[in-house]
């Protein structure tokens, strides 16, 4: 028999040799560090605003559809215009707005004249009727709170008073949950918490033509400010990756009751990692991750969405804004015509990256809205080397602090990868000067 796929979630974004970075993040932006990097990476989207919360899941279900569900502890009664099923498309120009992002730059000829600024440091930046509410198997201790269908999705609110009465009526009414649910569904009936049950109307989605389970988002007021991630690790197989963007008013969202690490950033690495990139950055992380001993959130972007810098994508504009569940922005009437939005300063990015197993991680998340509002990115650097024809005495100087530069670089990837050196070394090419084409300022 093949087990549905239970997710987590719930209330749960003058000349110099030793040549130094540009100052800000002025730089040509050539990849990013996003989902589609980890094979199975849970995604989530809250908007937050005091006790205003709008939630939306991914749904990476992989199977037959008829046997998916979702079961969602939630800390109040949802109806059907609570509930929305949005497009898959917003959570990935979110996270392409957030992913960690390569950089390069290029040498200037070291004969001309000029003064580069020390980089500054990056963290210094200035629905239908719902059915009537009725009892259901009452010796089992489960109420059906509501029950409405919403596009693809037949949807019931529970509220159980057993978690093996709720296991029970799951199993009754069709549901395939993992063994060992009750253990625990238990804690969120012990904080009367509701449960949110969705399941696949296969007609709907058939006549549809659907090829993949879309997003569901929800609205609720909650002091609840949490994510239920334990339920989500009955399915697991070894480490599960989450993604989580966070959108608030205020400035960034902080984890209450586990550590925040920020990714490694802001560091210069060899060219040859551009065509590496993938294998660069799942590397470093799962090398950081074991060096803080699996229990932490890592931050990998913090950003007022008015701006990017390098942009890896375009800030969202309203429309996308509001799809991602913005809902404290006075948005106005469209008025025919073009139009040029530059970002909104009044929504905040936080994007938290969690990779967890059931050992490490005891707990639900649980977050607080901050007034924090520093910038952070994980940012690396490639710096590509001069490579025409150096005309002055420079010259030597230059190569030499090249050399020393790259050397540099190769040092700093052992420690983020654990890469061996001398195949780094290996890789690491300074390609002597080309030939002059004393042609090309003729017409250029």
């Amino acid at each position: 028999m093949k087990l549905i796929k239970i997710w987590l979630l719930v209330a749960i974004a003058v000349f110099s040799f030793n040549i130094q970075p540009a100052q800000a993040f002025c730089g040509f932006y050539v990849a990013k560090a996003d989902s589609d990097l980890y094979n199975q990476a849970s995604q989530v989207i809250i908007a937050r605003d005091g006790q205003r919360t709008v939630l939306t899941m991914a749904n990476d279900y992989q199977g037959d559809v008829k046997d998916f569900a979702l079961v969602v502890p939630v800390p109040v009664i949802l109806k059907a215009e609570q509930v929305h099923v949005n497009e898959a498309k917003i959570i990935k120009r979110l996270d392409d707005f957030s992913a960690p992002r390569l950089v390069e730059y290029f040498d200037p000829d070291p004969c001309q004249v000029y003064r580069i600024q020390e980089d500054a440091e990056m963290s210094s930046a200035p629905f239908p009727q719902a059915a009537a509410r009725r009892e259901f198997k009452a010796d089992l201790g489960v109420t059906v709170e509501e029950e409405f269908s919403v596009g693809e999705y037949d949807i019931v609110i529970l509220s159980a008073k057993e978690s093996d009465g709720l296991e029970t009526w799951l199993i009754q009414n069709g549901y395939k949950i993992p063994r060992g649910a009750k253990e625990l569904l238990q804690p969120y009936i012990k904080q009367k918490l509701k449960f949110f049950v969705a399941k696949v109307n296969l007609e709907e989605y058939d006549s549809q033509g659907f090829n993949k389970l879309r997003p569901i988002s929800m609205a609720y007021e909650s002091p609840k400010f949490m994510l239920p991630i334990r339920l989500g690790m009955m399915n697991a197989q070894g480490d599960q990756d989450l993604i989580v963007y966070l959108l608030s008013p205020k400035g960034q969202v902080e984890l209450t009751n586990y550590r925040t690490v920020k990714v490694p950033s802001n560091v210069d690495i060899p060219e040859f990692v551009q065509k590496e990139f993938k294998d660069f950055y799942t590397t470093m992380f799962q090398k950081s991750y074991e060096k803080e001993n699996k229990q932490v959130a890592f931050l990998e972007y913090a950003w007022d969405m008015g701006s990017c810098d390098p942009c890896s994508a375009q800030p969202l504009n309203p429309e996308e804004l509001k799809q991602a569940g913005v809902f404290w922005l006075d948005y106005p009437t469209p008025i025919p015509g073009p139009r040029v939005f530059r970002g909104s300063s009044n929504v905040f990015i936080t994007r938290l990256h969690v990779r967890y197993t059931r050992d490490k991680f005891p707990e639900d998340l649980r977050f607080q809205e901050t007034g924090n509002r520093q910038l952070f990115q994980g940012r690396y650097v490639i710096r590509h080397p001069y490579r025409e024809k150096i005309t002055c005495n420079a010259a030597q100087k230059y190569k030499q602090s090249v050399k020393e530069r790259q050397e540099k670089e190769a040092q700093t990837l052992v420690t983020l990868t654990g890469w061996d050196i001398n195949n780094i070394r290996a890789k690491i090419n300074f390609v002597e000067a080309k030939p002059v084409l004393w042609w090309r300022n003729l017409w250029n």
